[in-house]
């Protein structure tokens, strides 16, 4: 069987005045469900990375995106699905920051990301935060 094509999805790596970082857990329905996640979705064939990422915090967030910084871009194959993170450090938004759609969400310090269970994609993410 042949793999679908790549999943190009922006994410956003959302820290508060604490240096805390905005996770939240998917929904057990969807693709590597339970797991924790940044928050994010897939880029449109008429967008940018960065225009992705605005309107998927908005959507997903609450928050408008007023500065963001690419942090690392990671190509992962599952075995049903190609994805490509582009990954993003939000540096300014407004707006409260909560989980628009029902998902159990929480701010973690970076240094105890590694105590939530993320999709092996995600993994390389948590280990660039944590050499920053």
């Amino acid at each position: 069987m042949a793999k679908s094509k790549r999943v190009h999805v922006a994410v956003g790596v959302i820290q508060n005045t604490n240096g805390d970082v905005f996770i939240s857990r998917r929904h057990a329905h969807l693709h590597q469900g339970n797991k924790w996640e940044f928050p994010g979705g897939k880029v449109e064939a008429d967008e940018d990375v960065y225009s992705a990422l605005c309107r998927e915090l908005h959507e997903e967030c609450n928050i408008t995106v007023d500065a963001a910084s690419p942090l690392t871009a990671i190509q992962f194959d599952y075995p049903d699905k190609q994805v490509l993170l582009d990954v993003w450090m939000v540096t300014a938004f407004r707006g409260a920051v909560q989980q628009k759609e029902g998902q159990e969400w929480a701010w973690v310090p970076v240094h105890q990301l590694e105590a939530y269970p993320f999709p092996a994609a995600n993994e390389a993410i948590i280990e660039r935060l944590l050499t920053l």
